[in-house]
């Protein structure tokens, strides 16, 4: 009664771009009321690109291919959809040759810090260098030159992400960096609150950009939270929880994955991070995010048919066995009738294929 309906919508669900990766979503999928989405990736296409570079009239004694260098080294050591897209900008422009780091380390919701050799008026020399949030470079630095804080404004106020290169405690670089909307995002939220589902946006990105993307999706204001690093989204999760609400998580990044993990039931979308999706009990793989939607309608119809395969297989028995026993039943009707019952819980759980048609 369950293995047959579990191997039709596991089968039905790979057909559709849909990794059932644990049998215990099926269950949890019926229950879930909540819906936490991460931004980038996720609401978005997560193919970000840098639509605007940002110079600052530094006193750092090194030129701009260098400052590049350093970026290139940087971001490429990070699988974010962000760091990916100055990796990609900065390999052209430092001509595919890296600076050489030490101390590499990759804050999750922060940035990224290392030291850096550089060549000064001098002699080259070891400087810390940072390349992350505004907030981060703030605590790291004195004050950020008024040609960043201007790049900062503009893409907060276009909703973009932008971080900023520091060397040896000055900042030197900005770079702004946005993706499109998915598609269907805006669709998707809506069919959610047409099933009384609620949805968040908990991202760690800045609060203009959050604002902005809530506001292209109709997810309420109060619903939004921004600049939310790892611990701060299980957090909101463990507070939802606490207040009786069945979660999901839906993310793409390592900053997602503990989240991930907390949630009740989670979902990485196919083009995320390998931690993300190994922390998923759902892979959605085709790009669309619909995909959560059909995620959760096989996974209800799902568990429906594995009960009624169950109601059909106790009725059958509580009348047949009784029957039997008391030797009213010919052995060969008995063996056709048990056909019969056997190719039932077949063809009905054979329904499925037809759920996400």
């Amino acid at each position: 009664a369950t293995p047959v309906a579990l191997l039709v919508a596991s089968g039905e669900g790979a057909r559709s771009g849909i990794v059932l990766r644990k049998v215990r979503s099926i269950e949890i999928a019926s229950k879930i009321d909540t819906v936490i989405f991460d931004k980038t990736g996720t609401l978005t296409t997560g193919k970000m690109t840098v639509q605007r570079v940002t110079f600052a009239d530094s006193a750092v004694g090194i030129g701009n291919a260098s400052w590049f260098e350093i970026a290139y080294g940087l971001s490429k050591e990070s699988n974010h959809p962000v760091s990916r897209a100055i990796s990609r900008y900065s390999l052209k422009e430092s001509k595919s040759t890296p600076a050489q780091l030490k101390d590499f380390k990759e804050s999750p919701g922060i940035g990224l810090a290392a030291r850096a050799l550089v060549s000064g008026s001098a002699e080259a020399r070891e400087v810390p260098v940072i390349l992350g949030s505004p907030n981060a470079v703030r605590k790291a630095t004195l004050s950020l030159p008024q040609e960043i804080q201007s790049a900062v404004d503009v893409a907060l106020a276009n909703g973009n992400s932008i971080s900023i290169l520091a060397i040896d405690g000055e900042a030197v670089l900005a770079f702004e960096v946005g993706d499109s909307l998915r598609s269907d995002a805006a669709a998707v939220v809506e069919e959610l609150r047409r099933r009384k589902i609620e949805s968040w946006l908990v991202s760690g990105d800045s609060r203009s950009a959050v604002d902005a993307m809530g506001e292209a999706v109709h997810i309420d204001s109060n619903h939004r939270i921004a600049e939310a690093n790892p611990e701060g989204k299980i957090s909101k999760i463990r507070e939802l929880q606490a207040a009786g609400k069945k979660v999901l998580m839906i993310g793409d990044g390592v900053n997602d994955a503990a989240a991930l993990a907390q949630a009740d039931l989670s979902m990485a979308m196919g083009t995320g991070t390998d931690t993300a999706i190994a922390s998923a009990d759902i892979t959605v793989m085709r790009p669309e995010l619909s995909g959560l939607l059909d995620s959760l309608r096989l996974s209800r119809k799902t568990l429906a048919t594995i009960k009624g395969n169950l109601l059909w297989a106790f009725l059958y028995n509580s009348v047949g066995i009784p029957i039997a026993a008391m030797g009213l039943l010919n052995p060969m009707i008995a063996g056709g009738a048990m056909a019969v019952s056997s190719l039932f819980v077949v063809l009905n759980s054979l329904r499925l294929k037809r759920v996400l048609k």
